[in-house]
């Protein structure tokens, strides 16, 4: 038995020193080779798990950006080359099946023998990478395809590609935001990546270990895609009828709109024209038309045309013109606002006590402030007419007899409190600082106190316009302006309701009413402005508004309306901008007015707001033609007169140049008081002069000058002032919007 055991032992021991020498040969002999397939292995089981950036939704649940899984085809040469006859069947796989040209992978693990990550193809969908993951599963075809495998990511796509591209922003290729909401809410919409970790274990078998991936959050906006939809809509067909017209270039160079619900804050839209493809957002063709910035971002005053757009390929200047496409016009870009801030005049006089609003003053024209005369939309007068009226008819005139009797001290008080020169604080990226784009004690003189009473000589940008107006007609509440109403999680779950925020009082409801009335009389009056804004079977009241750009007497034009309905309950604010349009002649602001005609028309309805005025047969004919719902009963024969009185009913406010350095030539001072008396005894000598065919507007015979035939408001622009006098501080000369390089 001693015999047997020792003879077991040292076969046993024998064995044993046997697979020593072999593992040292073996070792010595190809232990490198193993040694870089265990590490190979290793390294491709070990990769980073995407996380999925949160989607972006409208007002009832539509998407407006979603996150989409990917594949990266990755090629790892080592592997491949590890058995050769894998290296062609594999090449003709991905050929076939993945569409990547096979001499492309030759090149690559010929001249990179030791590669394990080599991205073939970017961002391929699971359709199309299908076929070779069946190829690969397949038990014969399988065995011979090594060496490519799939990295997942994600793709942020748009499913409605232009629609609210200023609101939205987009992501660069590392998935971060830029612009719009994409980079206010980037924090919220991104999670965190997770890891997958592959290694041998002490028994040498491959084991993982997953940190799984927090995908991001994902917000529900105020926006409503049907309104903003609407709003796009009559941007483009403005700027289809425009496009080219006197030159070219764009309908205009900006047309922004907004519209807000006054009593909450909520953007149901936002949109400016020229816009872009959020798919595709360095797309050159969205560049033609616009004003052109040089490297410096500063503009030309050339337009992009398609033969320079050729040249600027490849350079910074390129770069520069898609940042100015890319920015929100209607919270960036700042402008002196013309006669829209008149009710805000008005609402100050009233509010502080200095004036009752029943005032007459006189207006003949223009008034003498020191030693300039500063004219009125109306270079004719309006005679005597009290402060309601002189909203109506947008008259000069009486906003600086207001804003004297107002005083300089609060009337400045009253600009912080409407937020002028401040931050709205909307929750999107690019909104512009003007804090020193409005006057002070310090600064405001006179004349600046007369001119700031008719928008003239500062800057805004439309949100801080439609948020202070809001609060006008509202009662005086000042709602922060926000674009997300709601935070909730991947699982659906809320994590943040965002609630409509008082920032303060502005005024009392008893001045909020006046304003209200005589905002109401803009478009209902019988010499009302804006009546070309009137939607069918609705009536609305608003401001209508001319600013007449850097340096004066350019002929350049910003007009505008800042409306809200229904007129005697108002839910919600609209506010149009056409930065110079594309005509001879951009000072009238029905290139606004009719605009927002067209966008109340199918959003009220839509609204659910009932009509409340009688439609004409022509009215009712259009309604058809647009499908809309009549929403009340009215009789066809019961019809108000026709509405062709309000199609030429506005034009020019502020008067395109409304300061002149010439001698004083009369006194024109108002009369205060209450003079209930007092009617308007102006001769409406406009009326008597002869149309121009071409342009439809009346022609003065003893100056030449082209007015509107119903209001006699100067369209021409040919009495010119000293340029930069009334301009806003900090504005360059040339431009009344702010320039794109701007700080502010």
């Amino acid at each position: 038995m001693q015999k047997k055991l020792v003879v077991l032992f040292t076969i046993v021991l024998l064995a044993f020193v046997g697979l020593t020498a072999r593992l040292i040969l073996i070792n010595e002999e190809s232990g490198e080779q193993y040694k870089k397939q265990v590490l190979s292995q290793q390294a491709y089981d070990s990769k980073t798990i995407p996380f999925r950036r949160g989607d972006i939704l409208d007002s009832k649940g539509t998407k407006l950006a979603v996150s989409e899984k990917v594949y990266n085809v990755i090629l790892d040469a080592k592997i491949m080359l590890s058995d050769e006859k894998a290296v062609e069947p594999t090449i003709a796989a991905v050929q076939s099946e993945l569409g990547i040209d096979g001499s492309a992978i030759r090149s690559r693990i010929a001249s990179h023998p030791e590669s394990s990550y080599y991205v073939l193809k970017k961002q391929m969908t699971y359709e199309e990478i299908s076929g070779f993951k069946e190829l690969q599963a397949d038990k014969e075809q399988g065995t011979n395809i090594k060496g490519i495998w799939f990295e997942e990511e994600y793709k942020r796509r748009y499913p409605n590609s232009t629609m609210a591209a200023d609101v939205i922003g987009f992501t660069r290729s590392d998935n971060q935001g830029l612009y719009g909401l994409e980079e206010y809410y980037n924090d919220v919409l991104s999670g965190t990546p997770g890891r997958e970790y592959g290694y041998l274990n002490g028994d040498a078998a491959l084991e993982r270990t997953t940190i799984a991936a927090v995908d991001g959050n994902s917000i529900v906006t105020t926006i409503d895609v049907n309104i903003q939809s609407i709003v796009e809509k009559y941007l483009k067909k403005f700027n289809d009828e425009y496009k080219d017209n006197f030159e070219e270039r764009n309908g205009s160079n900006n047309t922004g709109a907004i519209i807000m619900d006054v009593n909450t804050g909520e953007i149901l839209a936002m949109a400016s024209y020229p816009g872009f493809d959020l798919n595709k957002t360095k797309d050159p063709e969205s560049l033609i038309g616009m004003p052109m910035v040089d490297e410096l971002g500063n503009k030309t005053g050339e337009y992009i045309t398609a033969e320079n757009l050729a040249a600027m390929e490849g350079t910074d200047k390129l770069e520069q013109n898609f940042n100015a496409l890319w920015r929100n016009f209607t919270i960036h870009d700042t402008y002196e606002p013309g006669s829209v801030a008149k009710p805000f005049t008005v609402a100050a006089g009233i509010d502080s006590g200095k004036i009752t609003g029943n005032e007459f003053y006189t207006c003949n024209g223009f008034l003498e402030v020191g030693d300039h005369k500063i004219k009125c939309h109306n270079i004719y007068g309006d005679g005597t007419i009290n402060v309601a009226e002189g909203i109506e008819r947008s008259c000069n005139v009486v906003m600086m007899h207001v804003n004297m009797a107002t005083g300089k001290n609060t009337f400045i008080d009253y600009q912080h409190i409407f937020n002028f020169g401040l931050k709205t604080n909307i929750d999107l990226v690019g909104e512009s600082r003007t804090a020193s784009l409005i006057y002070n004690e310090n600064t405001m003189g006179p004349t600046d106190l007369a001119t700031n009473s008719f928008g003239q000589g500062f800057n805004v940008t439309m949100i801080q316009m439609i948020a202070g107006f809001s609060s006008l007609i509202n009662g005086g509440n000042y709602y922060e302006p926000h674009v997300v109403k709601k935070i909730i999680s991947p699982s659906g779950a809320t994590v943040q309701n965002i609630e409509p925020r008082i920032l303060k009082q502005t005024i009392s409801p008893t001045t909020s009413e006046i304003i209200k009335e005589d905002c109401n009389l803009v478009v209902s009056g019988e010499k009302g402005t804006g009546k070309t804004a009137r939607p069918a079977g609705y009536m609305i009241g608003g401001k209508t508004g001319t600013a007449e750009t850097l340096p004066r007497g350019n002929n350049e034009y910003v007009v505008s309306f800042m409306g809200y309905a229904p007129a005697d309950n108002p839910q919600i604010a609209i506010y149009v901008v056409v930065d110079r349009p594309n005509v001879r002649y951009q000072d009238d602001a029905k290139f606004a007015t009719r605009i927002v005609r067209n966008i109340l028309t199918e959003v009220l309805p839509y609204k659910g707001i009932f009509m409340t005025e009688e439609l004409t047969d022509a009215e009712r004919k259009e309604l058809e033609e647009l499908q809309i719902e009549i929403m009340t009963p009215i009789a066809p024969e019961e019809t108000q007169g026709d509405t062709e009185e309000g199609i030429e009913g506005e034009s020019s406010e502020n008067g395109q140049n409304s300061i002149d350095n010439t001698e004083n030539e009369g006194n024109t001072e108002g009369t205060g008081g209450d003079g209930e008396n007092q009617t308007d005894t102006t001769p409406e000598v406009w009326k008597t002069f002869p149309i121009d065919p071409e342009t439809g507007y009346a022609v003065d015979p003893n100056t030449g000058e082209l007015v509107d035939p119903e209001t006699g408001h100067s369209v021409s622009g040919e009495a010119a002032s000293p340029s930069g006098i009334g301009g806003a501080l900090g504005v360059p000369q040339g431009d009344s919007t702010q320039d794109d390089n701007s700080p502010f």
